[in-house]
């Protein structure tokens, strides 16, 4: 009989609440300071790294390799037989690379380890490890959980606008994002995540209160008339994301389940403060 964990990374901005209910594992990713380093959603939280953020710009590595062998020890102890590990985009982060480098020592323990790369980050990768979850909660079984999940991957579409390009130039995750001198003009890029999971420009506006518009209008038109869980994401900016929030709900999309949620600090490092993200993936 098949046991089955389920792990992802901490980028995924899952509530808590989720998180426990499909009893998922997380993979802490590290942001680094200058005093030390912390791992994300354990030792520092959203509103503490916004708070640090306003005196150092800190950097982001990759979960402990030690303490992820120590999860799939843990798991083995406790009689799992397959894990799905459903992981931000290769194209963003060595976090992939880093697990799959110890699948080989995860299998030579008698654990069935199948890794996916999500092409996402954030909710995008929050969302799909959501519907592994679901699946698995139903009995679904291995083979056939992977085979939905993958299904789901290109159907699911992260967007974001930020108040400045400055962290996500800093970071070195500007991709193929256009407008170096943006700041300058005030030029929000609107951007996405494309097959290869980098972050590419969708279109280019001037002005906060327009990029919001325009990145509500864009996901209105890619949800068209399909049934969706959707998530909008903010970096230390509420208000917006409620202003975001209340216009797609007043849009007749079909909406299964939808939440709001301050990015996680793994995620916050590249994006700064300002951030407004909208995310969906088709319903189950």
């Amino acid at each position: 009989m098949e046991k089955i964990a389920l792990i992802t990374d901490s980028s995924c901005d899952l509530p808590k609440e989720l998180i426990d209910k499909y009893h998922i594992h997380v993979i802490p990713l590290r942001i680094i300071f200058q005093n030390g380093d912390y791992r994300d959603r354990v030792d520092i939280t959203s509103e503490e790294f916004y708070e640090r953020l306003k005196t150092e710009i800190p950097s982001t590595s990759m979960p402990s390799v030690g303490e992820t062998w120590e999860l799939f020890e843990k798991l083995k102890s406790e009689g799992y037989t397959h894990v799905l590990a459903i992981l931000l985009s290769s194209g963003l982060s060595g976090t992939h690379g880093m697990v799959e480098s110890l699948k080989e020592k995860v299998e030579d323990l008698g654990i069935n380890l199948k890794i996916i790369d999500s092409k996402a980050l954030s909710l995008g990768l929050g969302f799909l490890t959501m519907h592994a979850g679901k699946l698995l909660k139903n009995n679904t079984p291995f083979h056939d959980t992977i085979t939905k999940v993958e299904e789901l991957i290109k159907e699911t579409k992260v967007f974001f606008v930020l108040k400045t390009l400055e962290y996500l130039r800093k970071g070195g995750r500007i991709g193929l994002v256009e407008g170096t001198i943006g700041d300058i003009l005030d030029i929000k890029p609107i951007i996405s995540i494309n097959d290869d999971g980098i972050y590419y420009s969708v279109t280019k506006v001037r002005g906060r209160a327009r990029s919001l518009n325009k990145i509500i209008e864009i996901v209105k038109e890619s949800i068209g008339s399909q049934k969706v869980l959707l998530g909008v994401l903010h970096g230390n900016a509420p208000e917006d994301a409620q202003y975001v929030m209340e216009k797609l709900k007043e849009s007749n999309l079909q909406i299964e389940q939808s939440f709001i949620e301050q990015t996680t600090a793994s995620m916050a490092v590249h994006t700064g403060p300002g951030l407004i993200g909208i995310t969906f993936c088709p319903a189950l």
